[in-house]
């Protein structure tokens, strides 16, 4: 059985202000580092072989200071990305347009062809997630992978492993360098193939943690 660890970055200076990322990026906050030293903390001790991030900057800082804990290299991978949110990236949640809203809640309301103007769909996203999760079989027997990645691209992946469509209305919430966890298996009572162990775990946390539309 290969267990793969998942984690969204820690929280960002864009997070704290309401301003959508997606493919743009922003810096970590200390509340950010902190979380992510507390990633590492947890999982220092459970055998993580390789740290896997998105080339973004948020995840690739989070990223490092999880692989400083855990003795490995940073290993990237650009389809890790976060959902591209076209034309509204870098823009404050509260100065959307009415219009500009209904694209953003295409994305999460499980409209099938949702797509925000110049962005990429829900079913292209899951597919690079996909394969950038398939890419771990190659990894080394007796690896540990963890993978550090962002908030939509992990809800969309764990919810399509669930058998979801990746269009799905979004129900499953990742906090800021929450923990989960999906593995390879062959199970007599379980679907053969990835399964979900856990989700959006945030019990090694000290403080409540950010999803994307908190303050």
């Amino acid at each position: 059985m290969l267990q793969v660890y998942l984690v969204r970055h820690g929280e960002t200076e864009w997070n704290a202000a309401r301003r959508i990322q997606g493919q743009s990026d922003s810096p970590l906050t200390a509340t950010g580092v902190h979380q992510a030293h507390l990633v590492g903390k947890r999982v220092s001790h459970e055998g993580v072989t390789h740290v896997i991030s998105s080339d973004l900057g948020r995840t690739r800082q989070t990223a490092q200071i999880i692989a400083d804990a855990c003795g490995c290299d940073v290993m990237v991978d650009a389809r890790l990305r976060e959902l591209h949110m076209g034309v509204l990236e870098e823009r404050l949640i509260d100065s959307l347009t009415p219009q500009e809203e209904l694209w953003r809640k295409q994305m999460v309301d499980g409209t099938a062809d949702g797509r925000i103007p110049q962005g990429e769909s829900m079913t292209e996203l899951a597919t690079r997630m996909h394969a950038a999760l398939t890419e771990c079989l190659k990894l080394p027997q007796g690896s540990k992978p963890l993978i550090v990645s962002h908030g939509i691209a992990l809800g969309c992946l764990i919810g399509t492993v669930l058998g979801l469509p990746a269009y799905a209305e979004r129900r499953l919430r990742l906090r800021n360098c929450s923990l989960s966890r999906v593995d390879y298996q062959q199970s007599p009572w379980l679907a053969p193939g990835w399964i979900v162990e856990s989700a959006g775990d945030i019990s090694h946390l000290d403080m409540p943690a950010l999803d994307e539309l908190q303050r």
